[in-house]
């Protein structure tokens, strides 16, 4: 069952009492250190030019509905800095978390992330991090405050996980090169559903002062479908170039296979992003990308061959540091009909309009 929202309400009122009744005790708040809370509320409304019948603007992860006002997210975040010791929590409610975690019952549906953090002597000091976290993959993350653009690209939606359970560790092997290793439980899952564990690594280089890149792979039995039989592998790369004080790039590839009873299913595909700042409140966003998914298998709609490109315009302005608003136009086309209208799997264009805001606190 789903968590209502007086239930998340209740949990996060609950923990802003006891932190706030630990912060009126100067000697536990002096020997505990200082707990950060921040968060924000996320809208949006979304309009398909198509009017699809199923109410939904397919191959999308959050922005789904259409033609609805919908609460994307609420998320609450409580943070304590390794000192060496620390911990995150982070409380998510809305419509973005029931497609990150579907079937997740109880309050386990409110937990984004909860880990503890302990920074232990070693070297330049080693970085351990344990208990569920999201993915260390992919250009983009689930708040939408945080991309350049306000719906997800096809990549952050079908190639890549949303989180994981289990353990990393993170250690700087030079001033300019960092290291990370996951053992993890699998995709998407608090619990594992075999015996094996999966391998993550990440090497993140900055080369300049202007420009980074960062690697991402994760590889291990993960047994997402009835007919996957075998391993699935990604990886995942990200490139980053700052041209300007205004003016910045991305680029993210991903390559990914799973082993599968008819056969090896792949899937693959890159985006290009550019954000240009106006000024300190306003700022324009492009994205490009295509989407290839040869046996329909990531996308799970099982079309042979599907070639799916998206692009995505989003213009920004912040209001008050702290109400952020966009208005963002995307058209999606594919080599098959995987898009709606009159009905299901009828079209091979989708054009959307969308208007988000997010309050920030």
């Amino acid at each position: 069952m789903k968590i209502s929202i007086t239930q998340f309400l209740t949990t996060v009122l609950v923990l802003g009492s006891i932190l706030s009744a630990a912060r009126a005790q100067d000697s536990l708040v002096s020997s505990a250190g200082k707990i950060d809370i921040s968060g924000f509320t996320d809208v949006y409304f979304s309009k398909n030019v198509a009017h699809p019948v199923t109410g939904k603007n397919q191959l999308r992860n959050f922005d789904i509905a259409e033609n609805q006002f919908t609460l994307s997210l609420v998320e609450v975040v409580l943070q304590k800095k390794a000192e060496p010791v620390g911990f995150r929590v982070d409380l998510d409610y809305g419509a973005a978390n029931d497609v990150v975690q579907p079937g997740v019952t109880s309050t386990l549906s409110t937990i984004q992330q909860a880990f503890l953090t302990a920074v232990i002597p070693i070297g330049a000091g080693l970085t351990v991090d344990a208990g569920k976290f999201v993915t260390h993959m992919g250009n983009e993350v689930i708040e939408s405050k945080d991309n350049w653009n306000y719906s997800r690209s096809l990549l952050f939606a079908w190639a890549i996980p949303y989180y994981h359970t289990g353990v990393r560790l993170s250690y700087p092997l030079a001033d300019n090169v960092a290291a990370c290793v996951h053992i993890v439980n699998g995709w998407n899952s608090g619990t594992d559903n075999n015996d094996f564990k999966s391998l993550g690594m990440t090497l993140n280089w900055t080369a300049s002062a202007s420009t980074g890149v960062i690697v991402n792979a994760i590889d291990g039995f993960e047994n997402l479908t009835t007919i996957e039989s075998g391993k699935r592998t990604v990886f995942d790369v990200i490139v980053t170039e700052k041209l300007s004080d205004a003016l910045s790039l991305a680029i993210n590839a991903d390559y990914g296979q799973a082993k599968t009873d008819p056969g090896l299913a792949i899937w693959k595909g890159a985006a290009v992003y550019g954000r240009y700042a106006i000024s300190d409140k306003a700022a324009i966003a492009l994205r490009a990308e295509i989407f290839d998914d040869p046996q329909g298998y990531a996308t799970g709609l099982g079309i042979p061959s599907l070639d799916v490109k998206e692009v995505t315009g989003t213009y920004e302005y912040l209001f008050a540091h702290s109400l952020l608003l966009r208005g963002e136009m995307r058209y999606d086309f594919s080599n098959a009909a995987a898009f709606d209208k009159t009905s299901p799997g009828t079209e091979t264009t989708q054009t959307t309009a969308l208007i988000g805001a997010v309050v920030l606190f």
